[in-house]
């Protein structure tokens, strides 16, 4: 593989693309209109060979978010880091939620859920 694209749809376009990009640091990395019905963005890392795919289809909804198992885990740095994000994710009024498995909370993680009701876990430093 050279390339992973995680995609989604939204009904929330514009709040979803505040809370990944203003909120947790991601880079706008491109945007679409009325493609077959769709408008979408691409967000990430510069560079990566990875990236989030948000779309909304003019004629339809994705319904609701599924289990609070349905996880992101955005691995940061370091602690400074992890918590410039939460304190700007409280800027906009979300708060953390309790993790469903006690594993990310015993390893300084912290869950929060997107404007879809997604949850994002951020995570002080990476695994690997």
């Amino acid at each position: 593989m050279a390339q992973v694209r995680v995609a989604r749809p939204t009904d929330r376009l514009d709040e979803v693309i505040r809370f990944y990009t203003e909120g947790l640091g991601l880079e706008e990395l491109y945007r679409f209109e009325n493609h077959a019905g769709y408008d979408g963005v691409m967000l990430g890392l510069p560079g990566a060979e990875y990236h989030l795919e948000f779309t909304s289809f003019a004629d339809g909804s994705p319904g609701d978010a599924p289990s609070a198992e349905n996880l992101l885990v955005l691995y940061f740095t370091g602690e400074a880091q992890m918590y410039a994000a939460v304190q700007r994710l409280g800027e906009f009024g979300v708060e953390p939620v309790e993790a469903e498995n006690p594993y990310w909370a015993a390893n300084g993680g912290l869950t929060f859920p997107d404007p879809d009701g997604w949850r994002v876990v951020l995570m002080p430093k990476p695994v690997f």
